[in-house]
């Protein structure tokens, strides 16, 4: 059974790997940013505890799939990214964002079973590719317009 220290300590090392990637999308002024993605993590993390929780409580008696709630969160996360996308003239805007968003529920379902080293080089690669691969493909388009 998860006791209370396994608990807090999943919950919140889901915020904080949530916050990582929402305080990169902060600093670049996205709809979706610090709250929305702690808010995602920490909840897909709350999610799949609960899920363990139910599988611990009813094994043996009913049949119980824990990751039918995961999958569930996984849906769920893609109708939410899907409201950041937005088509204009100009192109399509928000795909990085919905991305973020999808990432970061995986990331809070990892912590909440306790996968920690997935979660964390998640986040990792992550907050690697939102903050520094945007500078590397301007400088790919330069030398390709050259």
């Amino acid at each position: 059974m998860l006791d209370l220290k396994i608990t807090i300590t999943r919950i919140v090392l889901a915020g904080v790997l949530g916050g990582i990637i929402g305080l990169e999308r902060e600093k670049k002024g996205r709809n979706a940013g610090l709250r929305t993605h702690i808010l995602v993590c920490t909840g897909s993390s709350l999610i799949m505890l609960v899920s363990l929780y139910m599988f611990e409580m009813y094994q043996g008696r009913v049949p119980v799939d824990p990751s039918r709630i995961a999958a569930g969160v996984v849906t769920g996360i893609g109708f939410l990214g899907a409201g950041t996308i937005m088509a204009g003239n100009d192109g399509v805007k928000g795909l990085t964002t919905a991305a973020s968003i999808w990432i970061s529920s995986g990331i809070g379902l990892a912590v909440g079973c306790g996968f920690f080293s997935a979660a964390v080089v998640a986040t990792v690669v992550t907050f690697i590719t939102l903050a520094f691969l945007k500078h590397v493909e301007k400088k790919l388009e330069q030398s390709e317009n050259k």
